[in-house]
């Protein structure tokens, strides 16, 4: 009950009352068990407004990004979406909830192969797990209607662009000084239309679309 309460808190006053507007995402963060993707010893802290720690010095994005992320791509629910970086797992399950199958790509084999394990447990079959250079995208399940990147890029990486449908939505943080942005790429023909969303603050990309480990 209290992880109940805490999450609807969250969506009241962390997401909706900062201008996340999509009852879908809303909806999806709310169902979520959030406790289930963060290490035993910060569950107390599953809910606060701040990404957490994971194993392989990774991150979960705090709540807000998350939302922010998922609503930037516009999903209507028939979706085929891309996400680099599986992390935890916790916004490939959120994505599950939003679109009609995910495939999340992770460099680290044993965060790959945790967030498959809490994956299983929610029922989430419409997730398609991968271990590999996300960077580079899957190129033989292209083209993808969004793309989601959950870490800080030199530039959009050319293979995530060139794996986006038309019309697709490509969200990734872009490395910009003392902050990063998170930047929503439209994809129009041969051109993309960029438009910031926030600053924030992710892991580096590491791989041939990204920086050198």
């Amino acid at each position: 009950m209290t992880a109940s309460r805490d999450r609807a808190r969250m969506v009241e006053r962390q997401l909706r009352a900062r201008g996340i507007e999509d009852e879908r995402v809303l909806a999806a963060m709310g169902e979520v068990p959030r406790e289930e993707f963060v290490p035993e010893l910060l569950r107390d802290r599953a809910y606060t407004d701040m990404a957490l720690p994971i194993e392989e010095e990774q991150t979960i994005s705090q709540p807000w990004i998350v939302a922010a992320i998922c609503q930037a791509m516009e999903l209507e629910g028939s979706e085929l979406v891309l996400e680099v970086g599986t992390g935890s797992g916790y916004s490939a399950v959120v994505l599950s909830r939003l679109v009609s199958h995910v495939v999340t790509v992770e460099r680290h084999e044993l965060l790959s192969r945790e967030a498959r394990e809490r994956v299983a447990a929610l029922g989430a079959a419409n997730v398609e797990l991968a271990v590999g250079d996300g960077s580079l995208g899957v190129p033989e399940r292209a083209p993808f209607d969004a793309i989601a990147v959950h870490a800080t890029a030199p530039a959009p990486p050319p293979a995530l662009v060139g794996q986006l449908a038309e019309g697709g939505r490509l969200v990734v943080p872009l490395e910009a000084g003392d902050a990063d942005v998170l930047t929503l790429y439209r994809r129009e023909g041969d051109r993309l239309e960029a438009e910031p969303i926030t600053p924030c603050r992710f892991v580096p990309l590491i791989g041939e679309g990204g920086f050198e480990s």
